[in-house]
């Protein structure tokens, strides 16, 4: 199954960051997909398939691309 990620997705994560925040916001979409901590704003690159097992909800979905 492919997850549907667009960009201003907010995502929540299975562990927390080490600022305690558990969501996160997509900035970058492709073979990696770039986040930026709701939190504290520290920025994170993922592999798309290591992001796909880390995501536990979509908190806030973000504008349908055309």
């Amino acid at each position: 199954m492919i997850l549907e990620i667009r960009l201003g997705d907010v995502v929540k994560l299975r562990k927390p960051h080490p600022c305690g925040g558990y969501e996160w916001r997509v900035d970058r979409l492709g073979a990696d997909i770039g986040m930026v901590c709701a939190t504290c704003g520290r920025r994170v690159l993922l592999p798309r398939s290591e992001f796909e097992k880390r995501v536990k909800m979509f908190v806030k979905r973000g504008e349908p691309s055309l």
